[in-house]
């Protein structure tokens, strides 16, 4: 016979092992409790298959998406330093348009070294200088020199001597104290002593030396080493103390008022152009600035490998400014009938490169919207626009490149 007491044990004992059991592992869900955990038809689970239906209407549009369009406030246009403007064609000259690299005026540029060896002994001018026609360079101390010196004033004096013998003895010659042949014989020496004073002249005066004697009548061994034309030194070899060698240039002196614009021009380009036209010649130094100049020159022969025919347009250079060995662009005039035509044009900088393609932004829907577009030549800092926009749409001019930052930027937010 079981007492309460012993009933109430075995009932704990049956709850412990149940507990137990469900510790062990999870029960199945029941077909209530599944039912209430799967996703309902259109909630969290179709999200992804909404976005991604989204993104193929994007790749559908025609040229752009709303992604691809930037709206921005007054505040943020005006921060960005953007500029709009109403394009329209422009009437353009036909022209030409090379590449060109500034070279020295090769008829007007002198290398300057001794006639004959000498020590440098004083260096009077300096790279970048500005020297007159005759300036003393620097000054060479010759032995060479020195020996000629020595020999025009041995020379002068035997002269001296010989003009004097010579007069003397024509007066007594007159007088008739003296014969005939003693007269001709002074006079020969005087004429003797004459070529004398000149050979020596001339040969100080091919070694570049003045014949003039020092201030105590002593020979004279240095020179001055002089430029024969007004310029600029644009190389110097000349240090103190070395040897100075015929053979090797101490100076080289240019004029660059004027420069050579050196281009080679295409074969198919050669029927376009001709010499005394018209150019202008643009540098990446100084932006929207031109150099107006003429075709001087057009090279009778095609170089064999490049295929191409050297041409030089002459430019004035006021002030310096173009240097030798910059790089230019020479827009030359072509020798159409009309020589002139209308184009599109914008500024260089309203260009940009979106994935290797030139890309504007034009405003459409109150918004910015980049166009790829179609570049031709470039003409005094702007640029032909050969398809991509039409006349009359508004481009941005300026600021174009903080746009670009603002798209690239909110595309790289909606990939992520």
């Amino acid at each position: 016979m079981k007492t309460p007491n012993t009933e109430l044990a075995i009932a704990l004992t049956i709850a412990l092992a149940t507990v137990a059991l469900a510790g062990c592992g999870k029960p199945e869900p029941t077909p209530t409790a599944a039912a209430q955990a799967a996703p309902k038809p259109g909630a969290a689970a179709d999200k992804p298959d909404e976005k991604h239906g989204h993104g193929e209407q994007k790749e559908g549009e025609a040229g752009h998406s709303d992604t691809d369009q930037l709206k921005l406030t007054a505040e943020a246009i005006e921060a960005a330093g953007i500029k709009i403007e109403e394009i329209a064609e422009s009437e353009i000259v036909d022209q030409l348009i090379v590449t060109a690299t500034i070279r020295p005026n090769q008829d007007r540029i002198t290398h300057v070294s001794p006639r004959v060896s000498g020590r440098i002994i004083k260096v009077q001018a300096n790279l970048g200088d500005t020297v007159k026609a005759g300036q003393t360079l620097a000054v060479l101390d010759s032995l060479e020199v020195g020996e000629a010196h020595s020999a025009y004033l041995q020379a002068r004096t035997q002269h001296t001597v010989a003009k004097a013998d010579f007069e003397r003895a024509e007066k007594l010659h007159g007088d008739q104290i003296i014969a005939q042949k003693d007269h001709l014989r002074a006079h020969a020496e005087y004429e003797k002593a004459k070529a004398s004073v000149a050979a020596a002249s001339d040969k100080l005066r091919m070694l570049g030396v003045n014949a003039a004697p020092a201030d105590d009548g002593r020979a004279v061994s240095t020179f001055p080493l002089t430029t024969p034309f007004a310029g600029t030194v644009i190389e110097k070899h000349a240090i103190l103390g070395e040897l100075a060698q015929p053979d090797k240039q101490i100076f080289t002196v240019a004029d660059l008022s004027r420069l050579w614009i050196e281009a080679n021009l295409f074969e198919k380009d050669l029927g376009r152009v001709k010499t005394g036209a018209d150019a202008v010649v643009t540098v990446d130094a100084y932006p929207g600035e031109a150099f107006p100049g003429k075709l001087t020159y057009i090279a009778a022969v095609v170089d064999k490998e490049s295929r191409t025919v050297q041409a030089r347009v002459e430019v004035a250079n006021p002030g310096g400014r173009l240097k030798p060995e910059m790089f230019a662009t020479a827009a030359i005039r072509t020798s159409g009938a009309s020589g002139k035509s209308k184009a599109l044009l914008l500024p260089q900088e309203a260009v940009v490169l979106m994935q290797g393609q030139p890309t504007v932004f034009v405003t459409e829907d109150g918004g910015f919207e980049p166009r790829p577009v179609e570049l031709g030549d470039k003409l005094r800092g702007k640029v032909v626009i050969k398809s991509g926009i039409k006349s009359g749409e508004k481009v941005v001019t300026a600021g174009t490149y903080a746009l670009k930052a603002r798209l690239l930027k909110s595309q790289i937010g909606d990939s992520h």
